[in-house]
């Protein structure tokens, strides 16, 4: 049985959500703040969080920064009615799995839930912005998010986030291949690395079979 941890001040909301995910058989828990979701989360192991982002307090981005160093391989859902927001970048910075709108659009939420995946944060290193969403689009049908950045240098900030794979587009901000898929092998020492191609469904093919070869 699948748990998951709602967290919204808006306890209406949250019960609501709750009763939902509740009908797919899941057990689903409720926290009113920030605070009190950590609590659960160092007490408890659930497969899944979906916070809101604007609470008092702690909003969502804080909570899942300090979330990521309890468990850092905890996967994480946003609802906010707040698209266009600072705090969303934050959020996506510390690799949630998708950012949806309030209301909540129900079908597209249970499909994130039922593949969510633990420890299933995947790095992205792409200079084209067009070719990333449609690799993070891909990669999250299947459970897995995606943290992007635009240059081998700058994933090392990634580091503390833990993917257990890095998707390389092996030429960005390097003349030759070699030099970008080396330079972030160094940053992420231990970690598989896959050449982004020109096939999205390549690329999901060996995130894929990366995640079974850590965790089958």
């Amino acid at each position: 049985m699948r748990k998951y941890l709602v967290v919204d001040d808006n306890q209406a909301f949250a019960e609501n959500l709750a009763e939902i995910l509740a009908d797919t058989g899941a057990e689903v828990e409720i926290a009113a703040s920030g605070v009190a979701a950590l609590d659960r989360i160092r007490r408890g192991r659930f497969d899944l969080v979906i916070s809101d982002m604007r609470m008092p307090h702690m909003g969502g981005a804080e909570l899942l920064r300090q979330l990521r160093s309890i468990q850092p391989g905890l996967p994480t859902i946003v609802i906010t009615a707040y698209t266009n927001d600072d705090e969303i970048q934050m959020a996506r910075e510390e690799g949630v799995l998708a950012v949806l709108p309030k209301p909540a659009p129900i079908e597209r939420l249970l499909d994130l839930c039922a593949v969510a995946r633990r420890n299933g944060l995947v790095a992205l290193v792409d200079g084209d912005a067009a070719s990333a969403e449609n690799v993070i689009q891909a990669l999250s049908l299947r459970g897995f998010a995606v943290v992007c950045t635009v240059s081998g240098m700058a994933i090392g900030k990634l580091v503390r986030l833990r993917p257990f794979v890095a998707v390389v587009d092996a030429g960005v901000a390097e003349a030759a291949p070699a030099p970008a898929m080396a330079s972030v092998a160094a940053m992420l020492p231990g970690v598989p690395l896959v050449q982004l191609t020109t096939s999205v469904g390549e690329v999901v093919a060996a995130v894929e079979n990366a995640y079974g070869a850590q965790n089958g």
